[in-house]
C-alpha cells in the first residue's frame, strides 16, 4: 500500500505514469490532499494542469477522512501530517513525498518506508512496465516541468536509473 502526498501525486502526473502507477499499485491519500489538488488546479501553469491530471483519476484512488494530525513542523506541512497519520491507520508500506527536506523527519515518524516519487518509477521498471531508459526520460520531463534540475531532488532521483 502506497500513501502519496500531493507534491508526489502532482510529479507522476507531470511525468504521465499515475495511470500505470494506480494500475500497479493500491494507492491511498487523505482528503485533505484532495483540497490541496483542487487549490492547486485552479492555477493556470503545468502544476495546475498535472493537479487536474491528478483528480481526474481520484475515483481510482483510496481516499480516507483523517483527524487531524498533531504532528506539524518547520519541515512537514499539514498535508504531509495528514499522511503520516494515514499511514498508522492502514498500515502502508510506503509514504511518497518529493518534499526532501522532509524526508528524514517523516521517515522517524512513520514504520513505512518514506521515498520520492521516481522510487515509483523505478519499481515500475522491476515489474517491467516501463523500461529504464523510459523512466529516466520521465524523470528528465518532471525535473523540467517541476524545476528539479540541477538540484539535490534531481540528482537522487536520477541515481535510481543509473546502471548497478
Amino acid at each position: 500500500m502506497i500513501v502519496a502526498d500531493t507534491s508526489a501525486l502532482v510529479s507522476l502526473a507531470t511525468a504521465d505514469t499515475l495511470s500505470m502507477v494506480i494500475d500497479e499499485f493500491d494507492v491511498h491519500c487523505p482528503t485533505l490532499v484532495i483540497e490541496e489538488l483542487e487549490s492547486t488546479a485552479a492555477y493556470e501553469d503545468s502544476h495546475g494542469t498535472a493537479a487536474s491530471a491528478v483528480l481526474d483519476l481520484m475515483s481510482q484512488l483510496t481516499v480516507h477522512e483523517v483527524d487531524t494530525p498533531s504532528v506539524e513542523s518547520s519541515r512537514i506541512d499539514a498535508g504531509e501530517a495528514h499522511c503520516l497519520g494515514l499511514c498508522a491507520v492502514i498500515d502502508a508500506d510506503f509514504l511518497i513525498t518529493d518534499d526532501l527536506r522532509a524526508l528524514p523527519e517523516l521517515q522517524r515518524l512513520t514504520d513505512a518506508h518514506v521515498a520520492l516519487s521516481p522510487i515509483v518509477l523505478r519499481a515500475l521498471v522491476k515489474r517491467n512496465c516501463l523500461t529504464n531508459d523510459e523512466a529516466r526520460t520521465k524523470v528528465e520531463q518532471l525535473a523540467a516541468t517541476r524545476d528539479w534540475l540541477g538540484r539535490p531532488i534531481y540528482r537522487r532521483s536520477m541515481s535510481l536509473f543509473d546502471p548497478k
